[in-house]
């Protein structure tokens, strides 16, 4: 398969590394540097798109990609409220589109386990929820994609909390706490906390390979494919 990375930071170069150890080839590499690079014309022999960006970049190359017949996998977060746009553009160019804010299968699987805790727990108003989540210095959206991903999905089965705040203390607000810290891939972890004990579910990520991989296998998933897609397809957990 013949792949383009848009996106050819630190993240890129790993997914680089992952797709060629998989058998791919690597025909298009975009960073800050050659953006002029990403076009139609460039993009005739490319069968998937790997796209992570930034927040205000993603829309433009993802739907440049899509109106070229390109399927498009994405990593990028902070830009949700845009994401039904690439979507629709998926459906109207007969291509696909996947977005997922953590490629990670080890997080994939974190979220369903989030899903059913957060479902066992809806009636166990003894327990206040609260999540933190760590990331390298670099990271520039706060909380994380991931976090927010979690939140939503607790959202939808404890009553008791309606949004979630990094500022807000309130009885029906799930509170994010957001670090930042050199070095750290990222780690996000949900607590359930009572005066009798607590319950605490962590996710760990040892490096970027995880992401890395979880975004190539997105792209082998969706290149013959027409339509919009998640990792839940991806890793067969729907």
């Amino acid at each position: 398969m013949n792949i383009a990375i848009i996106g050819y930071g630190k993240m890129g170069k790993v997914i680089e590394q992952i797709a060629v150890e998989r058998g791919h080839s690597i025909v298009l590499k975009i960073s800050s540097s050659n953006k002029e690079d990403l076009n139609v014309e460039n993009l005739k022999n490319v069968d998937a798109a790997i796209e992570m960006t930034q927040p205000d970049a993603a829309k433009e190359n993802i739907l440049l990609c899509l109106n070229a017949g390109v399927p498009v996998t994405s990593g990028t977060t902070g830009w949700n409220d845009e994401i039904p746009v690439a979507e629709q553009a998926a459906k109207n160019n007969d291509t696909a589109f996947l977005y997922a804010s953590n490629y990670s299968v080890g997080v994939n699987i974190f979220f369903e386990v989030n899903k059913i805790l957060a479902k066992l727990m809806n009636k166990q108003s003894d327990y206040n929820v609260s999540m933190t989540e760590i990331h390298h210095t670099q990271k520039k959206d706060s909380p994380s994609g991931t976090a927010i991903t979690l939140a939503n999905q607790i959202l939808e089965s404890v009553d008791r909390k309606s949004n979630w705040s990094e500022e807000d203390n309130n009885a029906d607000t799930l509170h994010i706490t957001a670090l930042r810290e050199e070095g750290v891939p990222g780690t996000h972890s949900i607590k359930y906390s009572s005066d009798i004990d607590d319950i605490e579910i962590t996710h760990t990520a040892h490096n970027r390979n995880g992401f890395a991989l979880g975004a190539v296998l997105a792209a082998e998933y969706i290149f013959d494919k027409k339509g919009v897609f998640s990792m839940q397809d991806v890793l067969g957990i729907n």
